[in-house]
C-alpha cells in the first residue's frame, strides 16, 4: 500500500463576506447520518456569500423553510428542495443523494417515502457523475487502510458503509477539504468520525471486540489452541486500547493491530512522523502499565 507522501494541491479561494444574520446552529437532536450531509451543504452555503433571501427568491422556498433545512429541524426535508439548494450551492448531486437516502432511513422515513420523492419528480433525481479526478486518485491510495481501520471497529457491512459514507462526505466537501492545512488529515478525521459514529461504545468508550478475529497477529497462527490463546489475549489489549486518547489509539490501531510501518501512518493521518513515533511510544507506556502491572510489595520489602 502506497500512501499520499503529500496532500493535493489546495484551489485558491476567495474570502468571501456574507451580509444578512448568522445561520443557527444545528440542532442537537440531529442524527449523524444526517449530519454526513448537512454540515457540508452548510459550509457550501456559508462560502457561497449567498443570503436566505437571495436563496429564496432564486428557489420560491419561503426562508424560514430554508432556514429549518439548514439547521435539521422541521421534519426530515424531501429530496427536491435538498436538489434544488445543492444545484444553487453547486454541490455534486450523487453523493449528496446517496447519505440524504440513508439519513431518511435514520429519519423513520420509509423506503417508500423515499422513492415517491424521487418517483414524482423523476427530472429532480440524481445523476450518477464522476467525482473530481484528485478525490478518485486520493480513494485509490488510502481506501485499502481506511477499511482496515474501520473493520477494527464493524461489522463488514458497516464497514464498508462507513467508508463509502467517508469519500461521499468528502466529495460534497473536497474543495474545503483542498483549502485545509492537510487533505490527508481532513479526510481522516472525516473517516474517524464516520466509523465512530456507528461504533458500539461503552462509558463513553469505542469497542474493538470484534476486531479480535481480523488482525494481522490473528491471521498469522495456525494452531487452534495459539488462536484462542490470542484472542483471550487480544481481548484484554483491546478493552486497555479503548482508553487510550483518540490520536493514540489510532496509531495503535495501524502500527500494531495492522502492521503498518510509521511513514505509512504518518501518510495516512496527515501528521508528522515524530507525532506517530511519540503516541506509540505513549501509548505502550499505558497498555503496559495496565496489562503488565508490576507486582505488589511483598510483606519483606514493605518500607
Amino acid at each position: 500500500m502506497i500512501t499520499p507522501a503529500d496532500p493535493p494541491v489546495p484551489p485558491d479561494r476567495p474570502f468571501t463576506v456574507r451580509p444578512g444574520r448568522k445561520l443557527g446552529p444545528i440542532a442537537s437532536f440531529v442524527g449523524s447520518a444526517h449530519r454526513a450531509w448537512l454540515d457540508p451543504m452548510r459550509e457550501s452555503y456559508l462560502a457561497s456569500g449567498l443570503t436566505l433571501s437571495d436563496l429564496s427568491t432564486r428557489m420560491r422556498f419561503a426562508k424560514s423553510k430554508l432556514s429549518e433545512l439548514l439547521r435539521g429541524v422541521g421534519l426530515y426535508p424531501r429530496w427536491e428542495i435538498v436538489y434544488l439548494l445543492a444545484t444553487e450551492l453547486g454541490m455534486p448531486n450523487w453523493p449528496l443523494y446517496r447519505l440524504w437516502c440513508q439519513a431518511a432511513l435514520e429519519a423513520h422515513r420509509s423506503n417508500e417515502w423515499v422513492d415517491d420523492c424521487t418517483e414524482r419528480t423523476p427530472i429532480l433525481t440524481a445523476t450518477h457523475t464522476a467525482p473530481p479526478l484528485d478525490h478518485r486518485a486520493f480513494r485509490e491510495l488510502v481506501e485499502l487502510d481506511y477499511l482496515l481501520y474501520a473493520q477494527v471497529f464493524l461489522d463488514d457491512d458497516r464497514r464498508d458503509a462507513a467508508v463509502a459514507n467517508t469519500f461521499d462526505i468528502l466529495w460534497l466537501s473536497w474543495d474545503d477539504a483542498l483549502a485545509s492545512q492537510d487533505t490527508r488529515r481532513y479526510a481522516w478525521n472525516v473517516l474517524r468520525a464516520t466509523v465512530m459514529a456507528s461504533t458500539p461504545h461503552r462509558d463513553g468508550r469505542p469497542e474493538l471486540g470484534m476486531a479480535a478475529f481480523d488482525t494481522a497477529a490473528l491471521q498469522s497462527l495456525d494452531d487452534p489452541a495459539d488462536r484462542m490463546d490470542q484472542i483471550t489475549e487480544s481481548l484484554k489489549l483491546f478493552a486497555a486500547m479503548s482508553r487510550l486518547p483518540s490520536s493514540q489509539l489510532d496509531v495503535m490501531v495501524l502500527r500494531r493491530l495492522w502492521n503498518r510501518p510509521p511513514e505509512t501512518v504518518s501518510a495516512l493521518l496527515g501528521v508528522p512522523l515524530a507525532a506517530v513515533r511519540s503516541d506509540e511510544r505513549h501509548a505502550t507506556r499505558f497498555l503496559e502499565s495496565v496489562l503488565c502491572p508490576p507486582p505488589p510489595p511483598t510483606e519483606g520489602n514493605t518500607p
